[in-house]
């Protein structure tokens, strides 16, 4: 049997999904998580790589093709430099899940969308153009991360005299989504602390928020703006936390069931077509403009949202809305501007830093 390989690399570790090239979507012949740090990001991945051949040569199976996700170049670099002589594809982390999205059918092939990824470091906002796989503007913010909301639930523990190890907070944070109440309780001295995700989202509250103006902030500024909002990253899987950023964005949101494995999944994708190298997104050259939409086109796009945002959290009437937009697939790529000769950009697409943002309320 001919198996793919798929791996995410993050500053929390890899995720690897072993599966079938024309598969990515159904559940997979074999995953796993390894949990790391920035600092030892390719350990991560590799020893990602090698649990799942070893669980592919126990069937004997064979692996035909590896991708790694990376969402910056000092991460790339590292897997690069590790990967040695071993074929490995390396491909910009926006453009598998874009792969993903668009395979599954969770966003449309022609209209920009956002791409929201909260990681254990930091929110990363990509607005990307599906159609050209192109990157139009990108940031990325620490000031909103699963780090920080393993802080603030620390400290809220920390104030029933409950002090659980590192480790132990974030599986609480993490168990709080996907049940109502968890117990936490003290290693050393056997206090018990009661948590609901209710708490939890209270307290990382102000953070969404700031979140919510990050995204307005860009979808204001751009001149395509994005028809839907996607959510990525494990921190995307409270539901409460989810409710409240909906009511903050005018934006429909598209959530994935499994929002921490859509990396992984697009990484199968691109490992099915290539055989070492990197893959890299395109992006907006600085300086190319897009001209004003067509009246009828911009009428369309207008009417697109509308329809998303009276069903936002419908996925079906996300993407009726995306349809209603298929008629700016075409200008929107007619109007950027590439570079023809090199598709590839030697360098991954450059994201601008946010700093802190005073949190505030839709108007």
């Amino acid at each position: 049997m001919v198996l793919v390989l798929g791996v995410s690399a993050g500053a929390g570790g890899a995720r690897a999904v072993l599966t079938h090239s024309d598969q990515p979507h159904l559940p997979p012949i074999d995953r796993c998580h390894v949990p790391g740090t920035p600092d030892n990001v390719d350990a991560a991945v590799f020893e990602a790589v090698r649990l799942m051949r070893a669980a592919a040569s126990a069937r004997d199976e064979l692996i035909t093709g590896t991708a790694v996700t990376c969402r910056c170049a000092p991460h790339a670099d590292t897997v690069r430099a590790a990967a040695g002589i071993e074929r490995v594809t390396i491909v910009d982390e926006p453009l598998a899940q874009l792969r993903y999205l668009r395979f599954s059918g969770q966003v449309s092939d022609d209209a920009p969308v956002l791409l929201y990824d909260l990681g254990s470091s930091g929110l990363t906002l990509t607005h990307a153009d599906t159609g050209t796989e192109t990157v139009l503007e990108s940031l990325h913010s620490a000031a909103v991360s699963g780090d920080r909301y393993d802080t603030l639930l620390r400290q809220r523990l920390a104030q029933d005299g409950v002090q659980p190890e590192e480790d132990a907070v974030r599986q609480h944070r993490e168990a709080l989504s996907r049940a109502r109440v968890i117990t936490a309780s003290d290693p050393d001295t056997g206090g018990r602390a009661v948590i609901t995700r209710s708490d939890l989202a209270e307290l990382c509250s102000q953070s969404v928020r700031r979140s919510a103006t990050l995204v307005r902030r860009l979808v204001d500024d751009a001149e395509e703006p994005p028809y839907a909002l996607v959510l990525l990253g494990g921190c995307a899987r409270n539901p409460e936390m989810r409710a409240e950023l909906a009511g903050l964005v005018d934006l429909p949101l598209i959530y994935d069931p499994e929002p921490e494995y859509v990396s992984a999944r697009g990484a199968v994708l691109v490992a099915a077509g290539h055989r070492g190298g990197e893959v890299r997104m395109r992006r907006r050259r600085v300086g190319a403009a897009l001209a004003a939409l067509p009246a009828k086109a911009a009428a369309a796009r207008e009417a697109a949202r509308q329809v998303g945002h009276e069903h936002r959290g419908d996925r079906r009437a996300v993407l009726a809305a995306a349809g209603v937009t298929a008629v700016l697939g075409a200008t929107v790529a007619g109007l950027l501007i590439f570079d023809r000769d090199d598709p590839a950009p030697a360098a991954p697409p450059a994201t601008v830093e946010v700093a802190d943002l005073p949190t505030t309320t839709p108007g």
